[in-house]
């Protein structure tokens, strides 16, 4: 009979006090751990990092914070969750206050998988173990209450089980099966290290499967990249991201635009703000390569015709009509249109000049709504003014009733390069304080 699968994990006692300097290879190897070839080392990040002198003078936790901070992902109050210098989500960017000297404060490793590394040479120098080595840090993780320990270096493990091209037990494809290996072994260190028992380090026996023959990627592999990461953003941070990342985008891939990714921001452009309790706002889509043709062309007659009456050269004319390839080239054309419904008439010229203004204002703030929401969706576009200079032409090839005034259209698409950085700007040059 096969024996069935298992492994053991323990703390290692006996660590002394790690300061600033030492050889944590030798400190360990003191404690007589009785390593083999194949166990896992699981080692708290707090001892590396006072062993590589990441302990400083932090009077201000906050400030210490800010100096590793990249990214601020999410902020409730106190708490923020940022990315840290290493490329990691975390709370505090990984500064600990605990553990350490009153008036200093931990930081991560500043490389955690070369402090793996390090520690794996060490041992395998001193006691001449072929062993897998982890830095564990402990974490708070999103949908889930309460702390784990993850991996945040590694060294000659395999820190994913990849599955994928595989099977089940059902003989069902597994298609999206990555498994964490290295955050399971740390978690599993993790309930016999314990937080407050000053045991820093753990070892695995019965898992040799995981241990690699070098040192393998280490855990930086771990951490999910931007593009494919969907929760990159906190709520608050998910607006201003997508408010400071839009850009007017011209010119676009060929890649299909969702149609269900522009119905929702347009869900999103209704919401804005408008006089009367009102609802000024309708969108048109031209979501087919017939009915996009049929409307530019039509407003390219029209504006060459304008043109030639203002005495425009025909080179002229055909440089302008350049201008409008943004439109043409887009895979998807909205068309924001006004409607006055509901608005009051007060029988005075600047009174019902101001109404109207009003409506125009909030027909912005949709389109503006719509802009955002479409850069949330990771969506390009580009709103120009072409469709407010022939109206009458956008109404009749689009069959709209009169009284919806075309304001622009939008071209919305997949951007075909990386938009350019915007200048800064200083808030404080747009402000006057009364």
């Amino acid at each position: 009979m096969s024996e069935a699968p298992g492994y053991r994990v323990w703390a290692l006692p006996g660590l002394p006090e790690v300061r600033p300097g030492d050889d944590l290879a030798k400190l360990i190897a003191a404690c007589e751990p009785g390593l083999v070839d194949g166990d896992v080392l699981l080692v708290t990040s707090k001892i590396v990092s006072k062993a590589e002198g990441r302990v400083v003078r932090a009077d201000d936790r906050e400030a210490a914070i800010d100096a590793e901070t990249v990214r601020v992902v999410a902020r409730r109050g106190p708490l923020r969750i940022v990315e840290n210098r290493q490329g990691l989500v975390m709370a505090a960017a990984g500064v600990d206050a605990s553990n350490t000297p009153a008036g200093t404060v931990l930081l991560l490793p500043e490389d955690p998988d070369a402090s793996a590394r390090t520690l794996r040479e060490g041992l395998r120098d001193t006691l001449g173990v072929d062993v897998g080595v982890i830095v564990t840090d402990t974490f708070g993780r999103p949908w889930r209450t309460g702390l784990t320990d993850v991996a945040v270096g590694a060294a000659g493990v395999r820190v994913l089980d990849d599955l994928r091209g595989g099977t089940d037990a059902h003989g069902n494809p597994l298609s999206a099966t990555v498994v964490a290996t290295a955050d399971e072994l740390a978690a599993a260190g993790d309930l016999v290290k314990g937080k407050a028992a000053g045991l820093p380090v753990a070892v695995v026996r019965g898992l040799s499967h995981v241990v690699a023959g070098d040192d393998g990627e280490g855990a930086r592999t771990m951490v999910r990249v931007a593009r494919d990461d969907m929760f990159r953003l906190g709520t608050s941070e998910a607006v201003r991201e997508a408010v400071t990342q839009r850009r007017t985008v011209r010119a676009f891939t060929h890649e299909p635009v969702d149609p269900g990714a522009v119905r929702r921001a347009v869900a999103a452009a209704v919401t804005a703000p408008a006089p009367h309790h009102t609802t000024p706002w309708r969108f048109v889509l031209l979501e087919s390569q017939e009915s996009r043709t049929r409307l530019l062309d039509a407003m390219r007659d029209a504006w060459i015709a304008d043109l030639r009456r203002d005495g425009k050269t025909e080179e002229s004319i055909a440089k302008r009509i350049r201008r409008g390839d943004v439109l043409r080239n887009a895979p998807c054309l909205v068309v924001p249109c006004m409607v006055m419904d509901g608005s009051h008439t007060y029988g005075d010229v600047r009174r019902d000049a101001a109404e109207r203004e009003m409506f125009v204002v909030a027909t912005g703030a949709g389109v503006q709504n719509l802009l955002v929401a479409l850069a949330g969706e990771r969506l390009g576009s580009a709103w120009v003014s072409s469709t407010m200079f022939c109206r009458d032409v956008v109404r009749e090839v689009l069959d709209l009733p009169r009284n919806w005034d075309p304001m622009g259209a939008v071209a919305v698409g997949h951007a075909a390069e990386e938009p350019r950085a915007r200048p800064e700007r200083d808030a404080g040059a747009f402000i006057e304080v009364r």
